[in-house]
């Protein structure tokens, strides 16, 4: 499996490097936030450990910037105990909080307990199996008809939400919300032109299924259902 570890102190960067490769773990280095970002994209890692305390962009702001993308388990590191820190760590999606000066040992057994717990929790959630479609999150691919689909980001964004919450119906305002942040500013019509785009490209190429449903006067649902049902 593999790490990225991000930290402004290239010395503990090291450090950590050697224990985690003692347990056979790959690991990839970045010492500062838009390094750390562009090595997540560019490394699709398991789980990252992540110091709060970094230059320009600190792990804060990298740690939301993750997580509106992916699920991935992080552990920060601070140098303060305070709990304020730890607090906000957990409320922006950390898995766990590790406070310096630390073991590596410990580190390393927490970073075997988060991938443990990962592991057990995403067993249904990377690969989504339906007929004749099948959506892989850990690759980011969707497989229809046993052919690679070919979807815009956003696109792949709401069919993964959607069928992750398989029957679920969600209003348009939830589904901008949940797929394109709290911060978007937009028409909310572009939830509809979306499910459009994806009714085209799924729904319209199969002759016995169809995903995509309106419930009228709310919003939207995922739901496989044979053509004349």
């Amino acid at each position: 499996m593999r790490i990225l570890v991000v930290d402004d102190d290239k010395n503990l960067c090291r450090l950590m490097e050697v224990y985690l490769k003692k347990e056979g773990y790959k690991v990839v280095l970045a010492n500062e936030g838009q390094g750390a970002i562009d090595k997540y994209y560019e490394e699709n890692p398991d789980l990252i450990i992540l110091d709060i305390m970094l230059p320009k962009m600190d792990g804060w702001d990298i740690c939301k910037a993750i997580r509106k993308k992916a699920d991935i388990p992080i552990l920060m590191l601070t140098a303060k105990g305070e709990k304020a820190d730890k607090l906000k760590g957990l409320e922006l999606g950390a898995d766990d909080y590790v406070t310096k000066p630390f073991d590596p040992d410990e580190l390393v057994a927490r970073v075997k307990a988060i991938l443990r717990r990962s592991a057990t929790q995403s067993i249904r959630g990377d690969i989504l199996t339906f007929p004749n479609l099948k959506i892989n999150n850990k690759k980011h691919q969707v497989i229809l008809k046993g052919k690679v689909l070919d979807l815009a980001p956003k696109e792949y964004d709401l069919l993964s939400f959607l069928a992750k919450n398989e029957k679920q119906v969600f209003s348009r305002e939830q589904l901008l919300n949940q797929v394109w942040g709290f911060d978007f500013i937009g028409d909310i019509r572009t939830v509809d032109t979306h499910i459009k785009r994806l009714r085209k490209k799924i729904d319209e190429k199969l002759d016995d299924y169809k995903y995509f449903h309106t419930v009228w006067g709310v919003g939207y649902k995922f739901e496989t259902s044979k053509e004349n049902e």
